[in-house]
Order: C-alpha cells, then sequence, then structure tokens
C-alpha cells in the first residue's frame, strides 16, 4: 500500500457538512471520502499518479 502523509485541510463548514453526509452514504470516513474524491478528479483529468513497483 502506498505511504500516506498527513497535511492540514481547510474547508468552509458547509462545504465539510456536505463531504461528511456524502460519506455516511457511501459508508465512507470523511477522510475516506475526500480520498476517493480527489483520486476520481485526478482520473478524470487523466493525472492519475503512477503506480511505483515494489
Amino acid at each position: 500500500m502506498a505511504k500516506k502523509k498527513a497535511f492540514a485541510l481547510r474547508v468552509n463548514e458547509d462545504m465539510l457538512k456536505a463531504i461528511e453526509k456524502w460519506a455516511a452514504d457511501e459508508f465512507r470516513s470523511t477522510n475516506g471520502q475526500i480520498e476517493w474524491m480527489l483520486m476520481q478528479t485526478l482520473k478524470e483529468n487523466n493525472r492519475e499518479p503512477k503506480k511505483k513497483e515494489d
């Protein structure tokens, strides 16, 4: 599994509430939902991270 790096993210309170609701609807954590949203956007824009060989 890829190494994960923590960082601070500031978001509007209403946006966070919407993401939390969406995450709950999808049975994901808020963090997991944000990661999923970011990956979907990367895929849609052909900017997926390159997979590293072990």
